[in-house]
């Protein structure tokens, strides 16, 4: 099976919410590995790698964020090249 990537910009009130931990929560119940981190600038980058479906659920779940978040925006690309990123076996927090 080959697997599918997707690295996500969130933009909004997503620093200070929870967002990282409940996106590696979620991220881990779909099976899914990659990372997420917070941004200088005030946004959180993450990237999903896994079954398609699980990835795209992970996608979903970030334009919504933990309720304490507001997602104002999400820049999506789904053809990250592969190595682009320094990428783990598990999800993991980044700082």
């Amino acid at each position: 099976m080959k697997e599918f990537r997707a690295h996500v910009l969130v933009r909004g009130r997503v620093q200070g919410v929870f967002f990282r931990e409940s996106t590696r929560r979620y991220a881990v119940s779909l099976g899914v590995s990659g990372f997420v981190r917070n941004l200088p600038d005030g946004r959180v980058e993450a990237l999903f790698v896994g079954e398609k479906a699980a990835v795209l659920a992970a996608v979903d779940f970030v334009h919504r964020g933990p309720s304490s978040a507001r997602v104002d925006g999400v820049d999506l690309d789904t053809d990250p090249a592969p190595g682009e990123f320094r990428e783990s076996a598990d999800f993991e927090i980044r700082q």
